[in-house]
């Protein structure tokens, strides 16, 4: 999801009133950015706090790739990272994860293996169907065992985009929430639905009901289902002791835009790229009676912050053996403070650009390769900006591209070279770069290698409902990684 798909960010439809509305109770994050231009590293970064180049979720297959958890990935999160579940699970929390877990296939990496109570939701995104030959359809699982496979028992209409997940998923955070709150257990949630990731899909009493088409009916299923959560903790009388925040892994896929992509309103490019549109994310934090209605902060935020923000609210440290990149949010959202952070903004193995203050200096710029761009793959289409939308990776490292953010948001003029803001405010951001390098350790790539074998050809549980499917040799291969 973009930027600009929310009301409350300035999308002319208006179609988000509950999100607009958790936004006028709670307070919105202007400032806010992934750890990744796309899924599964920005989602490992979330959950352990630390930069995929860190954790591990990044290829060194080639330069500056994006690379993520196919259904033929042979890596995935690590045991020597520490989750968020992981740690929550030490003060008592019950831990559920709905949706989309992404942090590789295999068993050793299922989410009940790393810190997590429950969970109903798949390794992977919707993609599909599949002949279950070369390829299986991608299994559904409760907890330990799977429940059927998307298109066969979990249907996904690609013609009308009809589908029941989102509802099945808001039903099973209901329940959730409200079995815990009669036990008087504390949780943790993390909702990771997947509707506005294409192929897109919605309910039936959503379908057409949008100005943006069906990307647009799937927000409005999203939004919907945000606004049923936040009155299901109001009706139970918990709001005031329970913490919310909304956010996205990635900009809008504008490849898939019109029809399946969304908006990254004034921001430069989309998913898969270090600009704007590619990382800076729609946020809302929501805690009735203890942060204050209609705030707006302009303070850096990035998804990493979770992970330090839950574990201070359950009165817990961060791990002091290892680098943690988020901060604690508490009291920027309490107190209104803002905290002087960079950030950075990687792809795969390289620092591409880094943003402090409202500067932002490019080291490489890339959107991707021409030839994939002549196939039609296009990541920033319709917006063209000269030097900067390279379709070769071009290194600016002894000249660095400096933006301002808050007088061009688009990033379509970079400062003069010459000039005395460029000098000052390069001075200091290489400042920081050479900090972050000089301390920079990292982890064991684990997008590296590909194998069919590994696949969920026969997951737990499919012995029972008949779906098991016979697997290939095992043929480990080097991923490829095109952009």
């Amino acid at each position: 999801m973009g930027w600009g798909d929310l009301g409350v960010f300035g999308e002319p439809s208006k179609e988000t009133p509950n999100l607009d509305q958790m936004a006028a109770e709670g307070m919105l994050f202007l400032d806010f950015y992934t750890a990744s231009p796309l899924c599964s590293p920005s989602r490992a970064a979330l959950l352990t706090g630390r930069l995929p180049v860190r954790n591990g979720f990044y290829t060194t297959n080639a330069h500056a790739r994006n690379a993520y958890t196919p259904q033929d990935i042979v890596g995935g999160i690590p045991d020597s990272e520490l989750l968020l579940p992981e740690l929550l699970k030490k003060a008592g929390y019950i831990n559920k994860i709905i949706g989309k877990w992404h942090l590789g296939q295999r068993p050793r990496f299922h989410p009940l293996r790393h810190g997590f109570h429950q969970w109903l939701g798949s390794p992977n995104c919707h993609f599909g169907p599949y002949d279950n030959r070369e390829r299986p359809n991608i299994p559904l699982f409760r907890d330990w065992h799977m429940l059927g496979r998307y298109y066969e028992d979990f249907q996904i209409d690609l013609k009308t985009g009809e589908s029941n997940l989102t509802q099945l998923y808001l039903q099973e955070a209901l329940d959730f929430i409200s079995k815990q709150q009669a036990s008087q257990q504390p949780f943790f949630l993390y909702w990771a639905i997947d509707a506005t990731h294409a192929p897109v899909y919605a309910s039936k009493q959503f379908l057409g009901t949008s100005q943006r088409g069906l990307y647009g009916d799937a927000v409005r299923e999203i939004d919907d289902s945000v606004g049923r959560i936040l009155k299901h903790l109001k009706q139970l009388g918990i709001s005031e002791n329970t913490f919310v925040f909304f956010t996205s892994d990635n900009g809008a896929a504008l490849i898939s835009a019109p029809r399946q992509g969304g908006s990254n309103g004034p921001f430069l490019c989309g998913k898969q790229t270090t600009f704007e549109g590619g990382m800076r994310e729609p946020a809302i934090a929501w805690w009735p009676g203890h942060i204050p209605a209609g705030g707006v902060s302009h303070q850096l935020g990035s998804v990493m912050d979770l992970f330090s923000t839950s574990l201070s609210l359950a009165g817990l440290q961060p791990p002091s053996d290892r680098q943690i990149d988020g901060i604690d949010l508490l009291p920027v959202m309490l107190q209104g403070k803002l905290i002087d952070r960079p950030i950075f903004y990687y792809r795969g193995n390289e620092l591409m650009a880094v943003r402090a203050g409202l500067y932002k200096a490019h080291y490489w710029t890339w959107s991707n390769s021409w030839e994939e761009q002549s196939k039609g793959i296009d990541f920033c289409p319709g917006q063209s900006v000269s030097g900067v939308t390279t379709h070769t990776q071009e290194e600016h490292t002894k000249l660095p591209l400096l933006f301002h953010l808050g007088r061009d948001p688009g990033e379509k003029y970079p400062l003069s070279f010459a000039s005395e803001e460029y000098q000052q405010a390069m001075e200091h951001i290489s400042a920081l770069v050479q900090q972050h390098k000089a301390t920079l350790v990292p982890g064991e790539p684990q997008l590296n290698v590909c194998d069919q074998a590994v696949m969920n050809w026969s997951p737990p549980g499919c012995e029972k409902l008949g779906k098991c499917l016979k697997a290939p040799e095992s043929d480990p291969k080097k991923c490829s990684w095109p952009h």
